[in-house]
Formats: structure tokens, C-alpha cells, sequence
């Protein structure tokens, strides 16, 4: 039952991970209930205090996520416009591939400062970039957060190959 329950912690932790890179997955969300799964089917193999950490992780990288769009944005020189139009393209993107995630979060921005907040091409063009780049430093956030939540894991359970 044990290796079982390893295991399916593993295969869903593994998919989290890739879930990070490709935002159609909900990357950290899925680690989270793979070791959420964890500890209520082997409640001893994995310390509080070691599970109250994984969580705080993935606060952050929930926190990060939003905020390196935003603050991209805003210190790209766009106001909430273009904030909502980098989510907004961010949404529509993530349906397609990694590269339609990243310049949807761009000309997402790009629209939304154009036509609703009258900006000029170059400012429109400015908020994009940013956008892009903070879409790139929560990436960054993300997955740093989940392998450390993964090493966490291993390095907290009791009778794991680690533990």
C-alpha cells in the first residue's frame, strides 16, 4: 500500500512539475494535492511542520504567479488596462501552446492599452514587454517553488528511499 501510495505522490508531483512549464496543468496546485493525497492516506509518513512549509510554498508560487504579470506590467509602464489585458491573454493562450501563452500575454497588453487606455504604440508596446517579462520571472517563481515543495517532500517523509 505504501509503494502505492508513493507512487501516485510521485506521478502526480511529476505532472505538477510539468504543469509549471505548461500552464494548461495547474502546476504547484497539482503537487500540493499529491502530497495533501499523501498525508491523509499516510498520515505519519509526513511531518506538520514539513506540510505546513509545502504550503506556504505554494502560496507563493500562487502569489508570484500573480504578481510577476502585474508588477511586469506596471514597471513596463502599464496601468490596470494592461494588466487585464496580459491576463486576459494569458488565459486565452494558455489553450493553445507555451509560445501562444507568452504572446497572448503580450498583445493582450498591448490591446488593452491601445484601445482602452489610449496609450501610443510605443507605450502600448512597453506595458507588452513587460508583461512578458514578468510572465517569465513567474515562471521562474513557479517552478522554483515546486521542486523545492518536491525536495521538501523527499526530504521529510518517513520510510521514503530519502527519508
Amino acid at each position: 500500500m505504501e509503494i502505492a501510495v508513493y507512487a501516485l505522490t510521485l506521478a502526480l508531483s511529476s505532472i505538477g512539475l510539468l504543469g509549471v512549464i505548461l500552464p494548461i496543468l495547474p502546476g504547484t496546485t497539482l503537487i500540493l494535492a499529491a502530497m495533501v493525497l499523501h498525508k491523509v492516506i499516510l498520515p505519519e509518513s509526513l511531518a506538520w511542520t514539513a506540510f505546513l512549509w509545502i504550503g506556504t510554498l505554494w502560496a507563493l508560487s500562487v502569489l508570484g504567479d500573480i504578481a510577476g504579470v502585474v508588477l511586469g506590467t506596471r514597471l513596463g509602464g502599464g496601468g490596470r488596462w494592461g494588466m487585464a489585458g496580459a491576463g486576459i491573454g494569458t488565459l486565452i493562450g494558455m489553450w493553445f501552446s507555451l509560445r501562444a501563452l507568452f504572446f497572448g500575454t503580450i498583445l493582450g497588453a498591448i490591446a488593452a492599452e491601445k484601445l482602452f487606455a489610449g496609450k501610443t504604440d510605443r507605450a502600448a508596446l512597453r506595458a507588452g514587454l513587460g508583461a512578458a517579462a514578468g510572465f517569465a520571472l513567474s515562471a521562474v517563481v513557479r517552478l522554483g517553488c515546486g521542486v523545492t515543495m518536491i525536495v521538501l517532500f523527499a526530504l521529510s517523509t518517513k520510510g521514503s528511499w530519502l527519508g
